[in-house]
């Protein structure tokens, strides 16, 4: 996430959090992510997707439900440690394809059907995240759906709040708003290519 000058979002201060600690933000056995998890999933509008990219993927937990309801899904995440970890998560699906790669330096091939933007928005620079945005909407095909998961909490590690993020994806964003909610410390907000 080189985008951005904070230092708490650099690729070696992510590596370092992984190699202390294999799931730093407790993705696979806190109950706030287990809901978290289940809310975005049932976000998705549709039972099943061709292809979906989930930027960010951290060590896979996610992921591994996204297997479940997409034909192919592309991850990526910026710490190799956390890579490591996601694939030996997914080793089990062959539809999964995790690598390292720098959202900031921009996203895989596309088209995607679906995106799932989940807890990384808020490592940018509101310039950096516009650039983002952009760059992941021209991947998205036609109805085509992309879901933004933030938490709404404050931390020093994070450049913008996840309200912030949410509101420069809706001014961002030239596909169509199809529903968002509120829930206990995060928001889903879902958009769709027409």
């Amino acid at each position: 996430m080189s985008a951005t000058a904070h230092p708490a979002c650099s690729q070696a201060a992510f590596e370092a959090r992984y190699r202390q600690s294999r799931d730093p933000w407790h993705f696979g056995r806190s109950t706030y992510e287990r809901g978290r998890y289940r809310a975005t999933m049932a976000a998705l509008t549709r039972s099943a997707y061709r292809r979906a990219f989930e930027p960010a993927c951290s060590v896979g937990e996610l992921t591994v439900q996204l297997a479940q309801r997409c034909g192919e899904v592309i991850a990526t995440d910026l710490a190799p440690t956390a890579v490591a970890l996601a694939r030996r998560r997914c080793r089990g699906f062959p539809n999964v394809q995790v690598s390292q790669a720098d959202l900031a330096a921009g996203s895989p091939p596309g088209p995607f059907d679906l995106i799932v933007f989940s807890e990384c928005g808020y490592y940018f620079d509101a310039a950096a995240l516009r650039a983002i945005v952009r760059d992941l909407e021209s991947k998205l095909e036609c109805r085509g759906e992309f879901v933004a998961v933030h938490w709404l909490g404050d931390s020093a590690d994070h450049v913008l709040h996840g309200d912030t993020v949410h509101e420069l994806l809706r001014t961002g964003l030239s596909l169509e708003w199809v529903r968002g909610a509120r829930h206990p410390g995060f928001r889903i907000d879902t958009w769709k290519r027409p």
